[in-house]
């Protein structure tokens, strides 16, 4: 890898705030390191290994935040929105590494920082105001115990209305495992519980006002290629017209007609109200004209809804729900009824909660209630599969930890341990599953168990591929195929292929909706190259890089006391076939593709990344616990 003069896509320094001193510095950044990790997702990634123990207490002072943008993160690329925020996860003793996107990532990096570290922990609640190169630890009392959209409000008022805030709520205060950190009020860093060490560290918010602009390496050939992936994105049908018309709620039908939406904590996967609670159906409450939908920073395709449910006991008004969260607290929780639905989407936006582990959470005690495990004594309430109030009602006493709430702020692994019968659980590595029933396609269930972060989808999206026909051309095999998703043939590479490429658009800043909608990677590799200035050697050098990324953090889970046992699924997924729908007699068969996929990446028959490999990837200083 070359480099052309100067720096373009990064400022090259971070903002290091010690909360316990009340003191805020900046530091360089080498120029290597961003080469070598990217920014946002890797760049985090390695800042962690370098200065956290994995072995610690996730909701201690000594765990760290990574706030990291990556290079195109403000730049005005199509949907240059994101950042990421990386810490050790309360929920799942693994990396964490949740993104979100809106306008807050392009204002801190507006403000002249890849990346805000927060150390240790203040004594009494506080913000940290950054003003362009000012930065202020101010008190947080007066805003402590508030929902996330009043503290933003507030302050806005006490800072700059034209600065951005990223925030938590009651969940967050509470260290709920699976609270997440809220910005712009309706987007989230959502999953793993970033939000409880926001908490645990007495830091209410970061607010930010940046006007220093974003410089790129070749500014006239990046200007050139950002219209050519405009252009692109306008002529992709599902991109402009079912995102932009329904958002992703569209994918809630599309998903019961193949057979995997999650349905009674994944006891099925056709959920017979989904049109009640689809694309279709959200519409109607999408507020008309101007305002009905919400888009990120650099984004035309809007795939954000703004809904009001204008009257009866779930009157409210915000944004959403997205597909994940109907899938969760929708069908997973065997919810027909749309408005309660809505509500308790509001309801997690402004407490601050990850809506696919709390839904997943309460659906996995709706069936240990339903199968006699959990006595109604400890809840307060029945609690049966259906009933809408009682998940909203839950919620709030989740947020609060009041009551039976106070279990399940602990996620559903927890809470089914506790009454015997973790197999309830429909977790990997305890994080909840999204909203596509494992047993529905091979390629994405092997990555649910080997994802770094526990059972996730957008971490390494196989479904693209094998559910919606959109290749990642240049990554997956038989470009332009749908592939067939029961078949196990040639998934480990496909899965390892795309996990390397997530760990790419994951680092450079850019909205993965849009990435897959581009041409192909070396386009968007192109646009990385533009804006750094570095040169990559070609599409195998640029994928090596994502491998790196992805291998840098195995490397932290192991010393954190993972191991190859934990890439698995639940029972149900490994053994209970689906018993209807097109996914019908289908099963995760995960066993049969593990030992290609260690092969594929250079890891031993346990999952431990071989000295070579390492070394290969210029990571051999962090030999796996393992083979310590």
């Amino acid at each position: 890898m070359g480099a052309a003069s100067g720096f373009g896509g990064w400022h090259g320094r971070l903002l290091r705030v010690d909360l316990a001193k009340g003191q805020a510095h900046t530091e360089p950044l080498e120029r290597a390191i961003l080469e070598k990790f990217i920014g946002a997702r890797g760049l985090g990634a390695w800042f962690l290994t370098q200065e956290v123990d994995p072995t610690i207490d996730p909701l201690s002072s000594a765990n760290k935040l990574f706030f990291v943008t990556g290079p195109l993160t403000g730049t005005g690329t199509v949907a240059g929105s994101r950042y990421v925020v990386v810490t050790k996860a309360p929920l799942t003793g693994a990396i964490a590494m949740s993104s979100s996107s809106g306008y807050f990532g392009p204002e801190l990096k507006f403000a002249g920082y890849d990346m805000v570290i927060i150390e240790k922990a203040a004594k009494s609640p506080v913000y940290i105001w950054i003003d362009n190169d000012r930065v202020e630890i101010r008190s947080a009392e007066d805003v402590w115990g508030r929902e996330v959209s009043a503290t933003t409000d507030i302050l806005l008022g006490e800072t700059d209305e034209e600065a951005k805030v990223a925030c938590i709520g009651p969940a967050g205060e509470n260290l709920v495992k699976f609270a997440s950190i809220m910005n712009d009020n309706g987007r989230a860093a959502g999953r793993s519980g970033v939000g409880a060490v926001m908490g645990s560290k007495n830091l209410k918010a970061i607010v930010v006002r940046g006007t220093q602009g974003v410089r790129v390496a070749k500014p006239m050939e990046f200007v050139q290629a950002v219209q050519e992936a405009r252009e692109h994105e306008i002529t992709n049908q599902y991109m402009t017209v079912t995102i932009a018309e329904y958002g992703t709620p569209d994918v809630v039908e599309f998903s019961n007609g193949l057979g995997l939406l999650p349905t009674r904590n994944c006891q099925q996967g056709v959920f017979e109200h989904a049109a009640a609670i689809g694309g279709r159906a959200v519409a109607k409450y999408n507020l008309r004209g101007v305002g009905k939908t919400k888009a990120c920073f650099g984004c035309s395709t809007a795939c954000g809804r703004v809904t009001w449910v204008r009257s009866g006991p779930f009157q409210g008004r915000g944004e959403g729900p997205e597909y994940e969260t109907i899938a969760a607290l929708g069908s997973g929780c065997g919810i027909s009824n749309l408005e309660a639905v809505i509500k308790s989407s509001y309801i997690c936006n402004e407490m601050g909660m990850d809506t696919i582990s709390a839904g997943g959470t309460i659906a996995c005690a709706m069936e240990l209630f339903e199968r006699g495990y959990l006595p109604q004594k400890d809840i307060g309430r029945p609690l049966r599969f259906g009933d809408g109030e009682a998940v909203i009602d839950l919620l709030v006493k989740t947020a609060l930890r009041e009551g039976f709430g106070d279990r399940l702020a602990e996620g559903s692994y927890r809470l089914a341990e506790s009454y015997g019968h973790p197999e309830f659980s429909m977790t990997a590595k305890k994080l909840e599953f999204p909203g596509y029933d494992a047993r529905g396609g091979q390629g994405y269930a092997l990555n649910y168990a080997t994802n770094n972060r526990g059972g996730c989808h957008i971490r390494g999206e196989v479904q693209c591929s094998e559910l919606f026909g959109i290749p990642l051309v240049g990554i997956t095999e038989r470009e332009g195929e749908n592939l067939d998703r029961f078949t196990v043939d040639g998934k480990a590479a496909v899965a390892k292929k795309t996990q390397d490429y997530y760990a790419l658009i994951d680092s450079s800043g850019m909205c993965n909706f849009l990435v897959i909608s581009m041409p192909n990677a070396s386009a968007f590799m192109r646009l990385i190259e533009l804006a750094t200035g570095t040169h990559f050697g070609g599409l195998e050098e640029f994928l090596k890089v994502g491998e790196r990324i992805y291998t840098l953090e195995r490397t932290f889970n192991m010393r954190a006391g993972l191991t190859g046992s934990d890439d698995t699924l639940p029972k149900r997924m490994l053994e209970e076939p689906l018993d209807d729908g097109p996914s019908k007699g289908n099963v995760a068969r995960i066993g049969e593709m593990l030992p290609e996929y260690y092969r594929l990446r250079g890891w031993d028959e346990q999952g431990v990344p071989l000295p070579e490999k390492l070394a290969e990837l210029g990571l051999e200083s962090l030999e796996p616990a393992a083979r310590l």
